[in-house]
């Protein structure tokens, strides 16, 4: 899962041209770069660790010794090469490879007595953190309390954390393998560990025909930004994206003048602890299927979900494909990510304004307006989704009662370079506002995202037949229970800055 205001907003927090600017390439040292940032570690199966600091001169001799583990995007593409030649050869297991990288947050770099300035100044959601953040600016759900609102999450996510490790595999067991090395490393065990985990969280790609898709039966993944520098060859789709969108330190870095150089080479990772209402939400295509043309109730449910989302669930765009699934297409790379909505910036007659997936890369929604309000680039406000699944497929219980018993979600991540511009700008000004994106001559209020919004929920222009018809009072889809704010160091910075001693007067 991906997060705007009216167009006067959207203006002044958007470049104002819709091309990249014409510069040299940077140059990626993709031996420096944490490898989940451009590359994502491959993985059947991920292992979140969150932790605190509790001994800092121990956590830094300890860190020194786990560094040699983290993987870099060099690294990733060195198994992602593997695993390719393995397929070629016909194998259908799966090659034992196994993936670390380590984030900090804000209150990390605190107790390490690291200056941290460099990465945004007092008002950066990085610096207020995620459990702040969530009720001032990201809409979660909250209880008042004497010292104010507080969001509704789990317990592990009101305490502070300092940091997360990730460990991605191709099975559970290389992944307890990898984290009782870890745990060893930093003393986890002993009377005298440099850490306490708060919890772990481990997330596994669906099963079968559902690898790849969320557990709404969406695929996922398809439309993160090519890099340019990165990305030899991408496939036809959105502009790609200068490396600084989500790399520190090089062009389209918004703060790339002012970085110190331990954050050069690094990202911000954005996580959220996402559950989903799965057998909620298919009772609600169930019992609003759209009645269109020739479609039986079944295909009117799913045209239904279609629309709230934007794609099909093979992963066909229904801006090319607006009320009939296209296997083929969503199969095809140089295609299922290569449309504008051209033509809709008036109409939600193919695609609702509200649907997810234009609600978070509008395209020509911004990309084409006319002088004085536009073109404006939507290239600053793109992310680098990662992120994989958790929890149990439905019981038959919960299909029957149309109600959730177990847990299962998203552990969503992300990588920017600026979470004003990423995924905060995604969720508060594009996904929370009912009145983004609207026509140039029309004037509906399209609603929230039908996902990820967060407040009253209603949406216009799911029915093709009636695009100014509002469906209001929708239930909670996706409920978030937990999340923060980190950056991801480079290697360099994880040696020499992270892992070194704090220089004394």
């Amino acid at each position: 899962m991906s997060a705007l205001g009216t167009l006067s907003t959207t203006s002044t927090s958007a470049t104002s041209s819709t091309t990249p600017p014409v510069t040299p390439p940077d140059t990626l040292d993709l031996n420096n770069i944490q490898g989940d940032i451009l590359s994502g570690l491959p993985k059947k199966t991920q292992l979140y660790i969150f932790f605190q600091i509790v001994d800092v001169t121990k956590f830094r001799a300890d860190l020194a010794r786990f560094v040699p583990l983290v993987k870099t995007v060099a690294g990733v593409l060195k198994d992602r090469q593997l695993i390719k030649e393995h397929k070629k050869k016909g194998h259908k297991t799966l090659i034992p490879l196994v993936g670390v990288n380590i984030a900090f947050s804000h209150l990390g770099f605190v107790k390490l007595g690291i200056d941290d300035s460099s990465l945004g100044p007092a008002t950066d959601p990085f610096i207020i953190g995620q459990f702040k953040d969530s009720v001032q600016n990201l809409g979660d759900a909250g209880t008042q309390t004497a010292s104010g609102l507080v969001p509704n999450w789990d317990p592990a996510f009101v305490q502070p954390l300092h940091g997360v490790i990730l460990i991605s595999g191709e099975s559970h067991e290389t992944l307890q393998k990898k984290k009782l090395e870890i745990e060893c490393i930093f003393g986890v065990r002993t009377i005298q560990p440099s850490i306490f985990q708060v919890t772990s969280l481990r997330g596994d790609v669906r099963p079968g025909a559902e690898s790849g898709h969320e557990h709404f039966g969406f695929l996922d993944g398809i439309s993160n930004p090519a890099v340019i520098g990165f990305d030899k060859d991408p496939n036809p789709g959105p502009v790609s994206v200068n490396p600084g969108v989500i790399v520190t330190g090089y062009t389209g870095d918004p703060s790339q003048a002012t970085r110190a150089s331990w954050a050069v080479d690094g990202s911000f990772l954005v996580f959220r602890y996402l559950f989903q209402q799965v057998p909620e939400f298919n009772d609600f295509l169930r019992k609003n299927p759209i009645a269109f043309q020739d479609l039986t109730p079944e295909e009117g449910s799913d045209l239904l979900g279609a629309r709230l989302v934007g794609r099909w669930k093979s992963g066909a765009p229904i801006d090319l494909s607006p009320f009939k699934n296209d296997p083929v297409l969503a199969v095809d790379p140089k295609r299922n990510n290569d449309f504008k909505f051209e033509g809709e910036i008036n109409s939600q007659f193919r695609c609702p304004f509200a649907a997810h997936v234009r609600k978070t890369n509008p395209r020509n929604d911004l990309e084409a307006l006319p002088p004085p309000v536009g073109p404006i680039s939507v290239q600053k406000n793109r992310i680098m989704r990662r992120g994989v699944q958790f929890g149990p497929e439905l019981t038959k219980e919960e299909k029957k009662t149309a109600k959730t018993e177990c847990g299962r979600g998203l552990l969503f991540a992300c990588y920017q370079t600026s979470i004003t511009n990423g995924f905060q700008f995604l969720q508060k000004t594009w996904a929370n506002n009912p009145k983004f994106p609207i026509g140039q001559t029309q004037p509906e209020e399209p609603g929230l995202d039908p996902l990820i919004g967060q407040g009253v929920r209603s949406m216009s222009g799911t029915d093709p037949n009636n695009e100014e018809k509002v469906i209001s009072g929708m239930p909670d889809f996706i409920i978030p229970r937990g999340g923060e704010y980190f950056f991801s160091p480079s290697l360099k910075g994880l040696r020499e800055t992270l892992a070194s001693p704090p220089v004394t007067a």
